[in-house]
């Protein structure tokens, strides 16, 4: 079905102030929710709201609870994030992040004790839309096998590079690091389809495009095969040694993926060029990539964030697909 963004951000909002969510707060978390599905991330939009409501309802995730600053040193600060909402939790950590880089050139926060942050996008494009390069990334409960092995050991720690344009549509890439994402997985068994290329092994121990497996096996692919695999332990040690939070062995054992640790950089560009420079740079590169030969005929070559910017057009003139199954499930969180 299709749902109007208003409509969605208001029944998400609704549902947050029942659950003692701040006014103010559940305003912005609807809004970041509604906002991830009309770009098109719908795994980490509506889909994923229920379970955001289900950890708050388990006492797993505090409603009313802010980060605060443990350590400040020049360029790096150290927060703790207090078990609170995710989202909200990294949203500030990347606004003083940008700060920070305003004043030092470069801002670097860690974040520990928070929650997941939904898309990471989100914050990629809040640094972005501050004129800033960002660069972030989190770790996960285990859901993937280290290179080698059969059983999940490492995080999916989706990491996140965004550059800015003037023009608003920035270049974000945003990326788990397996093949996918352990919520476009669901999202796609939601929708009954199978992957386009395969993302995983079955119980055979075989490569499959079926996403009911690979939520079965847990044997997700990491990018790149054993590149994805080294990735991923490097990123999760860094934010582990970082913000002296829990590692993806230390969450996992915790049951629910709560208690993650991230780090979030900005990066002022206007400290080393001009405005007008850095954006003469930015769009000669993208131009070249638009040049690129498609591979299908009449077909098109994107940047990072291109296909979101497209969606985003698409979605708040024609409505935000969300699966019935999802809608229903929402709709039976409204006290």
């Amino acid at each position: 079905m299709l749902i109007k963004y208003e409509i969605l951000k208001e029944t998400l909002e609704k549902i947050l102030l029942s659950r003692n969510v701040l006014k103010e707060d559940a305003k912005s978390l609807a809004e970041i929710f509604a906002n991830n599905s009309l770009d098109g991330v719908y795994s980490h939009g509506a889909n994923r709201f229920p379970r955001l409501i289900e950890y708050m309802d388990k006492g797993e995730v505090n409603p009313t609870t802010k980060p605060n600053i443990e350590l400040e040193i020049g360029s790096l600060c150290k927060m703790n994030g207090n078990l609170g909402i995710g989202p909200l939790n990294a949203k500030i950590a990347m606004d003083k992040a940008c700060d920070l880089a305003k004043v030092h050139g470069i801002g670097l926060v860690m974040l520990g004790n928070t929650n997941h942050w939904m898309r990471g996008g989100t914050y990629g494009l809040e640094a972005a839309n501050k004129g800033m390069i960002g660069i972030c990334f989190s770790n996960t409960t285990a859901n993937m096998p280290v290179w080698g092995g059969m059983d999940p050991k490492l995080g999916n720690n989706p990491l996140v590079i965004s550059v800015p344009r003037s023009n608003g549509k920035h270049v974000v890439c945003d990326m788990a690091i397996s093949q996918y994402s352990y919520g476009k997985v669901e999202q796609t068994r939601l929708l009954g389809k199978q992957l386009p290329y395969p993302g995983g092994f079955d119980s055979n121990g075989n490569l499959t495009c079926d996403p009911t497996e690979l939520e079965k096996t847990k044997r997700f692919l990491p990018i790149g095969y054993w590149k994805g695999s080294g990735l991923s332990l490097v990123l999760d040690m860094m934010a582990t040694i970082l913000t002296g939070g829990n590692s993806v062995a230390d969450i996992t054992k915790l049951g629910d993926e709560v208690g993650l640790s991230q780090i979030f950089i900005a990066i002022d560009p206007s400290k080393v060029n001009s405005s007008d420079k850095t954006n003469n740079f930015v769009e000669k590169i993208i131009a070249d990539i638009k040049s690129s030969i498609p591979v299908k005929e009449n077909g098109e070559v994107y940047y990072p964030g291109e296909l979101s910017a497209k969606t985003r057009e698409e979605n708040l003139e024609k409505g935000i697909p969300v699966v019935d199954e999802v809608w229903a499930k929402i709709q039976s969180l409204i006290k």
